[in-house]
């Protein structure tokens, strides 16, 4: 980056001062420059984790460099702090029962949000190691993302923890995707 320095020039009798552009780096020393450019690598990062929906990760990595940011971008930082932590306060949900976390989950695995089921159908699972639901849950989740091992892992141990998984997954068209596999069929129709 080229940089002018302020030079005064006459033209038509008046005196004009050429400036430094200003940047978001501002007028600073190598050495502040380079901390205020980690800075802002570190804000940007925290600004894409929050458009994502993160907002738990942007709000650690706000109160992270809030401590040493540039007052300029304090305040910025602070706005984006609140904005945070309205987000999390409005979308955390509190579940009385396994079973409405479970059907949660669903709800985010229908929608496309396999990452976040996953971690309900985990916790479920942190709390309660033989909620079948949450195993079903969980194959139901690898069979819409292609993973057939993974699927006829959790659904053969759903199946083991509660019989009557078998006979719902013969129905469920979410296995669709893994009903040629032969693993799957004899997991379904053992009697076959």
């Amino acid at each position: 980056m080229t940089t002018k320095t302020a030079t005064s020039t006459k033209s038509s009798g008046v005196h004009k001062v050429a400036r430094k552009p200003r940047t978001l780096l501002g007028d600073t020393s190598a050495a502040d420059a380079a901390a205020r450019k980690s800075t802002l690598t570190h804000y940007e990062s925290a600004l894409k984790l929050m458009q994502a929906g993160k907002y738990e990760k942007a709000h650690a990595a706000f109160d992270a460099m809030l401590a040493t940011a540039p007052h300029d971008l304090a305040d910025r930082i602070r706005m984006y702090i609140s904005a945070c932590v309205a987000q999390i306060d409005k979308g955390s949900t509190k579940f009385e029962t396994h079973e409405e976390r479970y059907d949660y989950a669903i709800s985010l695995l229908n929608e496309g949000h396999y990452e976040d089921a996953r971690e309900h159908f985990q916790e479920i699972l942190l709390k309660d190691k033989s909620a079948d639901y949450a195993f079903y849950g969980l194959a139901l989740l690898a069979s819409m993302t292609g993973d057939t091992s993974r699927c006829i892992e959790h659904l053969t141990e759903a199946i083991r923890l509660n019989g009557q998984n078998r006979f719902q997954a013969r129905l469920d068209s979410d296995f669709d995707g893994v009903a040629e596999d032969p693993r799957f069929t004899e997991l379904l129709y053992p009697e076959a």
